[in-house]
């Protein structure tokens, strides 16, 4: 038996975020607690949220103690501070850092007894379901307005872990590109890879059947022809990204991911490394390392990534040509081709460890040894 959970609703285009007073009014909502990380508050991204609730004179209350990767005592913080708001519903707005903040918080209050956080780590059967979560994107990359996952950072074990819950999705998704226009350019690259990163793992996972493959095989074509030029921010390119991470979302959050995001988890913790970018580095490595486990499915991505005469090819030809069409975005839009800059040696056998135990690492097509994660690091030093 397959399950698939997805949004109870969603809304999607430009001017999208005026559809949060209806759903407001009529779920008869009194206060909201507003999540945004505190650079979203600071260049006024935010307030395009906020003007909209003002003018409807909907109340509300600003939680901005969030890092870009939310740590425990942020969570411990926004549940206080919940508690002390009488809010009755969470709008989250921003990356993965807000979501996963505003999820793990909505759940922490409907399920007290994981008030440690820890506890919440790995498929937890929670009781009952989040305090009502209405999401808005401002990033194309993480989909995590339309995941059942959330990821946090535990700073004192230096270890990030992740909880999947069918509690803590959002009742509500508002992708509205206008929310990613101020992105600059990096940010784009790196959740845009986020992205296609989800889509490829998602194709590839043990997990993966038609209903996902549908939705994956999508995601790679849109993201495939809209990352580039959304990174040029171009009013075509932020509405496909928007469009493409979403359909993406929907796909990898029921079936799971795999060792690139096991492996990507640590570096975060570690280093504070932006998830993107540990993605889009660790992408076409991991991708040679499966190709061997993935039947004809790398022809598949080859075509949706817009390499042309898939059909003529072998199979050596059309998983080497995946592999580099996912190469050259990632360096069309700017991102590193090593770990260089970040990893020091040292640190690889903790690494690897981490990205063993990692919630996503049982997903991968292909069993890794920890000796395994170990070389995959350091052939990108």
């Amino acid at each position: 038996m397959n399950r698939f959970i997805l949004n109870e609703t969603s809304y999607h285009g430009a001017g999208a975020i005026g559809a949060i007073v209806g759903e407001v009014q009529k779920r008869g909502f009194k206060k909201a607690f507003v999540c945004s990380d505190p650079d979203l508050v600071k260049f006024k991204v935010t307030d395009k949220v906020l003007s909209v609730l003002d003018k409807a004179k909907l109340s509300y209350e600003l939680y901005s103690d969030i890092k870009p990767n939310p740590t425990i005592d942020n969570v411990k913080n926004g549940v206080a501070a919940f508690k002390k708001s009488k809010a009755d519903y969470i709008i989250a707005i921003g990356g993965g850092s807000s979501m996963d903040t505003a999820k793990a918080i909505g759940i922490i209050i409907a399920n007290p007894e994981h008030e440690d956080v820890r506890s919440l780590e790995g498929a937890v059967d929670t009781k009952n379901p989040s305090v009502p979560i209405i999401a808005v994107p401002t990033t194309a990359g993480t989909a995590a307005e339309v995941t059942i996952n959330y990821v946090i950072t535990d700073e004192e074990k230096n270890r990030k872990f992740v909880c999947v819950d069918p509690h803590d999705i959002p009742i509500v998704a508002v992708v509205d590109p206008d929310m990613m226009s101020t992105m600059p350019k990096g940010l784009t690259a790196a959740t845009g890879m986020d992205a296609l990163t989800h889509a490829i793992e998602g194709y590839i996972t043990k997990g993966a059947w038609e209903l996902s493959d549908m939705f994956h095989l999508k995601a790679i074509e849109i993201i495939a022809r809209s990352l580039r030029g959304a990174v040029e921010n171009t009013p075509e390119g932020r509405t496909d990204m928007a469009l493409g991470q979403y359909v993406a979302g929907m796909g990898f959050s029921n079936v799971g991911l795999g060792l690139v995001h096991s492996m990507a988890h640590p570096l975060g913790a570690l280093y504070d490394t932006p998830h993107g970018v540990a993605n889009a580095i660790l992408l076409p490595t991991v991708m040679e390392y499966n190709a061997e486990a993935t039947g004809e499915k790398y022809r598949d991505i080859a075509r949706a990534m817009g390499v042309a005469g898939t059909e003529k090819m072998t199979q050596k030809e059309y998983r080497k040509a995946a592999i580099d069409a996912v190469k050259k975005l990632s360096v069309d839009v700017g991102i590193p081709a090593d770990l260089k800059a970040i990893v020091k040696k040292e640190d690889i056998p903790f690494l690897a460890k981490s990205a063993m135990a990692d919630a996503c690492r049982p997903g991968n097509p292909k069993d890794p040894t920890e000796a395994d994660v170990i070389k995959l690091y350091e052939s990108l030093l």
